[in-house]
């Protein structure tokens, strides 16, 4: 009888003290010990065995002595949280802690899951102790965790040092190379006056590039650009009028345009030669277009571009896609007019070269010569910026000296 008992709580209730045990007996009158119900009484079991519809059956030596059994187990777990908590260096190892002794399943959690075993009368005190080893364990896990924490924040703060007296850093801001701020002031300009800015590829055919523009094969023209091949028939362009061959095709007229882009040529580097240039070619093609749009809209181009003050003077020459086909030079915008070292004395710069489309060009790609007729230009862009920010070699535009590039 100093063992567990249980009974079921639907059918024994506490009643008398039966051979110095708590016993529960049969609520129905029994005879010989024997309950008149047909139950086989209290049963034996486990110590680990909890059923929610059973009751437990205690010794008697241990009634009145729940206070003192559970204050000196939770004395003991005080103990050894303490302990642990001390011994503790880093903060992963106090949370261990935290959910070992106060957790769900922790410690204190268990104790107070086995207040059932405390007398009734001992549960409140019971209670209270285990509220009071909660806080005083909760307390210095708080006071370890803070003082690990000011360690770290301590340790930290004297591995990055700041020394104020150095001078700050500088956040270098980059700007538009002097390239494209040439390329948007023309592309401003003419966008003003009505024009499209197309693009078009860079690997292009030799029909395209050649033919389409009036230059066949054994043209001396061809011979003189020295251009890159990739096959018998593709090559890197050599000018971006290969662009317009290209809209004029796509038979949408009239056409106003101006063709940017990189265009390439086997030539030596020098100050004013380079294998990879850039370009910037116009078009227009209407009815009733004249020689005298073509002079009007560059000189409005060149004052736009060069000031207000700019002249312009055409000069005849010879394109093979243009007829008839002239060199438009400016007024030397350092000078005036009068002659320096800048415009070599003669008081004008060449610009650019120009002409009325050639016939041939305009029946190569569907458009009748006969109905419309156009204009073309084109113009370094590198030589605009070369001339608009006296730059006297070529190179230093593509060399990336960072020194250079910072006065634009």
């Amino acid at each position: 009888m100093a063992g567990r008992w249980v009974v079921p709580r639907s059918r024994f209730v506490p009643d008398i003290d039966f051979m110095q045990c708590q016993v529960f007996l049969c609520a129905a009158p029994c005879r010989g010990g024997k309950p008149l119900c047909g139950t086989r009484g209290a049963q034996r079991v486990g110590e680990e065995e909890h059923a929610p519809a059973r009751m437990y059956i205690r010794n008697k030596e241990n009634i009145g002595k729940g206070e003192k059994y559970m204050k000196e187990k939770l004395a003991q777990i005080k103990a050894e949280a303490l302990k642990q908590i001390e011994a503790s260096e880093q903060l992963d190892k106090l949370n261990e802690i935290r959910v070992n002794y106060l957790g769900k399943k922790g410690q204190l959690t268990a104790v107070l899951k086995s207040m059932k075993e405390v007398a009734p009368e001992d549960r409140p005190k019971v209670g209270q102790m285990v509220n009071e080893t909660r806080e005083e364990i909760e307390k210095l896990l708080e006071a370890s965790k803070r003082k690990m924490e000011r360690a770290l924040r301590e340790a930290k703060m004297k591995a990055e040092v700041i020394d104020v007296t150095l001078p700050a850093k500088k956040n270098s801001v980059g700007h538009r190379h002097p390239n494209t701020i040439a390329l948007e002031e023309v592309e401003r300009i003419f966008v003003g006056m009505g024009y499209e800015v197309v693009e078009g590829p860079e690997i292009e055919k030799d029909y395209y590039n050649f033919e389409a523009l009036n230059i066949p094969d054994g043209h001396p023209a061809k011979d003189e650009q020295d251009t890159f091949y990739i096959t018998g028939d593709i090559l890197l362009r050599t000018q971006t009028s290969s662009t317009q061959v290209h809209e004029m095709e796509k038979g949408k007229l009239p056409i106003r345009m101006i063709a940017p882009g990189r265009v390439f040529r086997s030539d030596e580097v020098d100050a004013t030669h380079s294998p990879s240039f850039h370009q910037i070619e116009g078009l227009v093609i209407d009815k009733n277009i004249t020689f005298s749009d073509l002079k009007g809209t560059l000189a409005e181009f060149a004052r736009e571009l060069f000031g207000d003050k700019t002249k312009v003077k055409f000069r005849p020459h010879h394109f093979p896609f243009t007829e008839p086909s002239a060199e438009m030079d400016v007024s030397c915008f350092k000078c005036g007019g009068s002659g320096c070292r800048f415009c070599k004395g003669s008081g004008w710069i060449e610009i650019l070269g120009c002409g009325m489309v050639h016939p041939h060009v305009f029946e190569m790609s569907g458009i009748n010569p006969e109905e419309y007729t156009g204009f073309a230009f084109g113009v370094g862009l590198e030589r605009i910026a070369l001339l608009k920010y006296e730059i006297d070699d070529m190179r230093l535009l593509y060399e990336n000296d960072i020194r250079f590039l910072r006065q634009f």
